[in-house]
């Protein structure tokens, strides 16, 4: 793996590449991304395609990606400025995207951006609240997460954040009756230690979930766009969200092995199945649906 810092009038961009460039298998590289994940989430999917030059990376902001714009909030515009940079700079012509959460929004901006980008992108679960018939709950549930966050600190926030992700179908009153979260019973901590600054439990990343995408855009450019959930997030929201997203698009969702994280090992706490997440990606990839 050989990794490289690019530099942009708003950031220096870090990103890692696997494997020869130009490819020498005959396929585009595969770029893989995330947010707020970074490439350190994508090892253990990235090691199962060893036959492929794959590319992650991390956006600004996050990880090893340092910003110089003074900001200190995410949105997909930005963040696809910065993955189109990122191709350019792999220098191999269009790429293979498969691109989780919230850099599945940013994936979609990236399309509607740069059609010319990628030939093929497999979208997993993009957060994009407000497409699902309970839009205006999902944005109070959000809002509910940073309000325990500001009030209580980071365990309570992620503890907020759990809750509202494993939160069977729509948001009802009955989700909105329960009382907070006990972080403990998350095996979180309790104690505050006072940072507000994380992109997931805070409002820097709200331009990503309440993000729009342009359909039209979408179903101009050339690029063949799969919208991915996984088998055990079909009744949550990150699971609703995909099927709305795929409806906006006049598709079906194309279902994966596992959960949200379900590409990743271990290391990352509840832990996937790589082994069968890789080896759909890889049939979807080739053209299956």
């Amino acid at each position: 793996m050989e990794t490289h810092t690019l530099s942009t009038a708003g950031a220096d961009l870090v990103y890692d590449v696997r494997g020869p460039l130009p490819p020498t298998d005959g396929r585009p590289p595969l770029f893989m991304i995330g947010q707020p994940m970074d490439a350190a989430g994508f090892a253990a999917l990235a090691a199962r395609f060893p036959e492929r030059t794959v590319a992650t990376y991390d956006p600004r902001g996050l990880g090893r990606s340092t910003r110089k714009d003074g900001r200190v909030d995410h949105t997909p515009q930005t963040q696809a400025d910065d993955v189109h940079a990122v191709i350019e700079a792999l220098g191999a012509g269009p790429v293979e995207m498969f691109a989780s959460s919230g850099g599945a929004i940013t994936a979609l901006a990236v399309v509607a951006q740069y059609p010319a980008d990628v030939t093929t992108l497999v979208a997993h679960e993009p957060p994009l609240i407000t497409l699902t018939p309970d839009g205006p709950a999902a944005v109070r549930a959000r809002a509910a997460v940073r309000e325990a966050y500001e009030k209580r600190g980071w365990g309570a926030g992620m503890a907020a954040f759990v809750a509202m992700t494993s939160w069977p179908g729509e948001f009802t009153d009955a989700y909105f009756a329960q009382p907070e979260p006990d972080p403990d019973a998350f095996g979180l901590p309790t104690q505050d230690d006072g940072s507000r600054d994380d992109p997931l439990l805070s409002d820097r990343s709200w331009a990503v979930s309440g993000y729009r995408p342009d359909a039209g855009l979408l179903a101009a450019a050339p690029t063949r766009v799969v919208i991915a959930v996984g088998e055990e997030s079909q009744d949550v929201q990150t699971g609703r969200t995909s099927v709305a997203t795929a409806e906006l698009l006049g598709q079906r969702v194309s279902v994966f092995p596992s959960h949200h994280s379900g590409f990743c090992d271990a290391e990352f706490g509840y832990p996937g199945k790589p082994d069968e997440f890789a080896h759909r990606l890889r049939q979807v990839l080739d053209g299956a649906s």
